[in-house]
C-alpha cells in the first residue's frame, strides 16, 4: 500500500538524517544532461539502472524500480543546465519517511559535471540499510550516467 511521506523542499538535501552524494563527469554538455533529466522522463529507464517505468505527471512523475517500488513525485527545482530536483510524496517502499534527489550540473570543460545527492529519512532499520547500500548506489549512478553520456553524446 502506498503511503504519503513527509513534505520536504530543497533545503532537504543539506540537512537530512542520511545524505548519499555522488559525482561524475560527462561528454555531453549540460543543456543535454538537463535536457534528458527535467523534459524527457519516459526514457529514464533507457539509462537509468533499476528503474523500469516513469511517466510525467503535472506536478513531477511517477516512477517505478526493478522489485516493484513506485514513487510520486513533484518537481521542487528545475533551473536549466544547473539544478533538477524532487521529493517523493508517495511511495510503498518500506521505511521511508522522507526522500528528495537533486541533481546538480555544472559545466567541466566541453562536458558537464554531474552530483546527485540523495537526501532521506526513515525508520532506523531504513537509514542502515540506506548507508549500507552505498556502494550499489554509486555503481548505479556511475553505469547510469555513462549510459545517459552514451546516448546523448552518440553521432
Amino acid at each position: 500500500m502506498a503511503r504519503q511521506l513527509r513534505s520536504v523542499e530543497l533545503d532537504f538535501a543539506d540537512t537530512a538524517p542520511v545524505r548519499l552524494v555522488f559525482t561524475g563527469t560527462m561528454a555531453a554538455p549540460p543543456d543535454a544532461v538537463y535536457r534528458a533529466l527535467a523534459t524527457e522522463t519516459e526514457s529514464w529507464p533507457e539509462w537509468f539502472s533499476g528503474l523500469t517505468e516513469a511517466a510525467a505527471t503535472p506536478e513531477g512523475r511517477t516512477v517505478r524500480l526493478t522489485g516493484g517500488s513506485r514513487f510520486r513525485e513533484t518537481v521542487l527545482a528545475a533551473q536549466p543546465d544547473v539544478l533538477y530536483a524532487y521529493r517523493t510524496d508517495e511511495t510503498n517502499a518500506p521505511g521511508v519517511r522522507a526522500l528528495l534527489e537533486a541533481w546538480r550540473l555544472a559545466p567541466a570543460g566541453d562536458g558537464t559535471r554531474v552530483r546527485w545527492t540523495v537526501a532521506t529519512d526513515g525508520t532506523v532499520l531504513y537509514r542502515a540499510v540506506l548507508r549500507g547500500s552505498r556502494p550499489a548506489m554509486g555503481r548505479t549512478f556511475r553505469s547510469s550516467v555513462r549510459a545517459l553520456d552514451r546516448r546523448l553524446t552518440k553521432t
